[in-house]
């Protein structure tokens, strides 16, 4: 396992290209979801290969990364996005997520002068819903696929998140007048971020912004083809940008 020392967080990373380069990439797994998932590798070897430095993380209190699960929250995920990005040097830097880890990138792209490229792969933009029987239990509880995720797996890792974490205190606005560029992807199949959810999301913010429909469910890591088709409209997507 690879980790890096943030100012506040011990980080498990997964990252591809030369850490000189000047430009890099950052890329962000989904709700409770893991830098090991096949589409996160993916994106960042590719990007990896196109001149950036691609990298990966486990947010904190999870995976591979130090801490207890109640450091998982909203605000310390983009705290740990700035503290990366400032390890490395506040380079120039593209920021891509898939679903929770999209709307993280928006967050932070909104806020943060050092990333220039915004992407959001099944994302919206606000607050996680708190499930009624999550309010009943008094925790969250999910279960997540064993890496690589290219399979549902009979095994799964348990996450309690506490309730702590629906108590977002982000303020989810400025998309609407950030200038830099973004791409948006939706599922035709997602029946977690719907489409129109995503739709939603992108007639609110301002140009430039590309929309990409993506002919798939919500865990496109299953789905090579799907991986190889969002690494390329990617790639497209910076070339235009």
């Amino acid at each position: 396992m690879n980790s890096i020392k943030t100012e506040s967080f011990k980080l498990a990373i997964y990252s591809a290209g030369d850490e000189k380069a000047e430009k890099m990439a950052l890329v962000l797994p989904g709700r409770l979801d893991t830098k090991d998932y096949a589409h996160m590798h993916s994106l960042v070897d590719f990007l990896g290969q196109k001149g950036y430095f691609a990298i990966s993380f486990d947010p904190p209190g999870t995976w591979e990364s130090a801490g207890d699960i109640s450091l998982y929250t909203v605000p310390m995920y983009l705290r740990a996005i700035d503290e990366v990005i400032e390890y490395y040097g506040n380079k120039s830097t593209v920021i891509a997520g898939h679903s929770r880890g999209g709307t993280m990138a928006l967050c932070a792209g909104v806020t943060n002068p050092s990333i220039t490229h915004i992407i959001a792969v099944m994302s919206h933009y606000g607050p996680s819903e708190l499930s009624e029987e999550a309010k009943s239990a008094g925790v969250s509880i999910s279960y997540r696929d064993i890496p690589p995720g290219t399979e549902r797996t009979e095994e799964k890792k348990r996450f309690d998140l506490p309730l702590s974490y629906f108590d977002d205190p982000t303020e989810y606005k400025g998309l609407e007048t950030c200038a830099k560029p973004k791409l948006f992807f939706f599922g035709t199949e997602d029946d977690l971020v719907f489409p129109e959810d995503v739709c939603e999301t992108f007639e609110v913010s301002a140009e430039p912004k590309e929309l990409h429909e993506l002919n798939s469910e919500h865990d496109y890591r299953l789905h090579p083809e799907i991986m190889e088709e969002v690494n390329q409209v990617v790639e497209s997507f910076l070339e235009r940008n």
